[in-house]
């Protein structure tokens, strides 16, 4: 498939712009992406999580894990021990990220000495 035969949404009926920018917020916030790389291979434990993600907070781990939950793209198991154990894992809505994310950090990592060149440029301009 080529971008000319791609349907791109465009402003207007039926295209609720405020909601997609509400969730390209979402997953393009400064640790979600961390989270869902995290999950993609199966459930993980809170600590584990916050192992795993350097540089992320106990509170901001937690917020952001409610956020994904909230919007469908993280479960949350809590399993009745003591003391209580919980798991994250994506859903199927969150799995259904990995390929498009994974795609948009390949360009970022092919693409980040062009636009460092390209800032120095606009810079020096």
């Amino acid at each position: 498939m080529t971008l000319g035969d791609m349907d791109f949404p465009t402003p207007g009926p039926g295209h609720d712009c405020r909601m997609v920018r509400e969730i390209l917020d979402l997953v393009g916030d400064k640790w979600s992406l961390y989270i869902i790389a995290s999950l993609k291979d199966g459930p993980v434990r809170f600590n584990e999580l916050r192992r795993r993600i350097d540089g992320i907070s106990q509170r901001m781990l937690t917020i952001t894990l409610r956020g994904l939950e909230r919007n469908g793209l993280v479960s949350r198991t809590l399993f009745p021990t003591i003391p209580p154990r919980v798991e994250y894992e994506l859903t199927d809505v969150g799995r259904s990220l990995l390929e498009p994310v994974m795609a948009l950090t390949l360009w970022a990592n092919a693409n980040q000495l062009n636009i460092q060149h390209a800032r120095a440029r606009y810079d020096a301009s």
